[in-house]
């Protein structure tokens, strides 16, 4: 494509998300970050030279306004890189059912509703990137984290059909599914568990998150951000639903 390409990135005032959009910035896309967090969210966009678009991504309200603004600003949205997500931890039968309904709405239903709504402007280019951050979850389940991971395992549901559809019109869409990243999310997984558990956080890190892992380390999240690069390079034309794992060798047994 000649034209400089368009990518937003949810919940990308921190984390995976900044790390994609970083990446994505450094290649020579104009980047739109859309975050809940305001002061977070602006302070990662002037850092990238990018713009911040404020939203709540929960409410199918949200998805639309910021969808739309993304429309009206720039005419295209050429990438879409999925990432929002929050976590919380608890027994089914003690898991609240507002948690429930929130994980549900951000990681699940926004990525649909944004891939709908950017879907037509993609498919009129003959080109577009959608790239779902999933998880390891999406592959595998974990105790205390019912929503999570049936959120997880429906964005793999969602990356395979929307490949199916999306190939015939040059949309590619994949899942990037890594084990646990060193991101503000996974450490508050790290003091949530070590109350659940009763143990170190040192422990937590050990003994449950890396336990079913190879490499013993924590994932960088320039990892993350380097695939989701790659994913929208033209040597990537030919990958898509696919579920491309950065897990420490989680999976592989």
């Amino acid at each position: 494509m000649t034209e400089q390409q368009v990518a937003l990135i949810t919940g990308a005032a921190s984390g995976i998300g900044f790390a994609a959009a970083e990446a994505l910035a450094t290649s020579g896309r104009q980047i739109i970050i859309a975050d809940l967090n305001a002061e977070t969210g602006q302070k990662a966009a002037s850092r990238l030279g990018g713009i911040f678009i404020q939203t709540d991504l929960s409410t199918r309200q949200g998805c639309r306004e910021l969808a739309d603004t993304v429309l009206s600003r720039y005419g295209r949205c050429d990438i879409l890189v999925n990432n929002a997500g929050i976590q919380h931890l608890a027994p089914i039968e003690e898991f609240p059912e507002d948690s429930w309904d929130l994980i549900i709405s951000l990681m699940l239903t926004a990525p649909f509703l944004l891939s709908k709504y950017l879907w037509p402007g993609m498919r009129e280019n003959g080109w577009g990137r959608i790239i779902n951050i999933n998880s390891v979850h999406g592959l595998r389940a974990s105790e205390f984290k019912v929503a999570y991971v049936s959120a997880k395992h429906g964005l793999t549901g969602l990356t395979k059909t929307a490949a199916l559809e999306g190939g015939p019109q040059g949309i590619t869409v994949n899942s990037i599914c890594p084990a646990y990243v060193k991101t503000p999310l996974v450490d508050d997984q790290i003091d949530a568990q070590a109350k659940t558990h009763n143990i170190p956080r040192e422990q937590v890190i050990s003994s449950i998150m890396l336990k079913k892992a190879a490499v013993k380390e924590l994932i960088e999240p320039r990892e993350v951000g380097d695939l989701v690069t790659y994913l929208c390079s033209d040597s990537a034309d030919c990958i898509t639903g696919s579920m491309l794992t950065i897990d420490c060798g989680w999976t592989a047994a």
